[in-house]
């Protein structure tokens, strides 16, 4: 197996600060002298990630089964992207993945939306080899700026999503840690950095797939 690079993906509800520490942490990993990728998903400048950013905006209505696959096969979207630069060894930095996505589609309560159904479309997707899950409650989330512009930021839904998002964890070999976000902004990515900096030097074992 050659040398390849680490994939790291930052997790949370909304407003938890993930974008933030997501961009503080890429400057950090280009300071220690690594290649680093990011992505946010949904990546809305896909003709389905268009769909998506419609559709959170309010400014269109989907059935929530066919919503659940878009966010899916936006993934998918990227997925040879990610392990090409895998490959390349660089570190592939994503805000968000499949476990936020398991999460609101479980929360809204709508059979047959359940944690199986869910999981089932994401299934083989590569596996972070860490997940950092930002966790921060509904009424802190709701005290920072822009809290409630888009479709899922009700307090109800995060409550039942932050419930249900260790729900769709794991899956691959990877590791799952649950950080205090509710903190100091600072202190938030002193401890993400103590779990990120010993991959950066990459990993000689195969990436892992999503619930193999």
């Amino acid at each position: 197996m050659s040398h390849r690079g680490a994939f790291i993906v930052i997790e949370g509800l909304d407003r938890s600060g993930k974008t933030t520490q997501t961009e503080t942490i890429q400057k950090r990993i280009q300071e220690a002298g690594k290649e680093v990728v990011c992505i946010k998903f949904p990546d809305r400048s896909t003709s389905i990630g268009k769909m998506i950013d419609s559709y959170l905006r309010s400014q269109s209505n989907l059935d929530d089964h066919v919503v659940h696959l878009l966010f899916s096969a936006n993934r998918w979207e990227l997925a040879s992207t990610i392990l090409a630069h895998l490959k390349q060894g660089k570190v592939v930095l994503c805000d968000r993945y499949a476990f936020s996505g398991i999460a609101f589609s479980v929360a809204k309560n709508l059979p047959p939306i359940n944690l199986a159904w869910a999981r089932a479309p994401d299934a083989s997707l590569p596996s972070p080899d860490l997940t950092l899950f930002l966790d921060i409650s509904p009424e802190a989330a709701q005290s920072r700026g822009g809290y409630g512009e888009e479709r899922y930021e009700k307090e109800g839904m995060q409550r039942r999503s932050q419930e249900r998002i260790s729900d769709g964890k794991g899956g691959g070999k990877g590791t799952w840690i649950i950080v205090d976000a509710g903190r100091d902004m600072s202190a938030v990515t002193e401890e993400m950095w103590v779990h990120i900096r010993p991959l950066l030097d990459g990993l000689d074992t195969p990436v892992g797939r999503l619930w193999d």
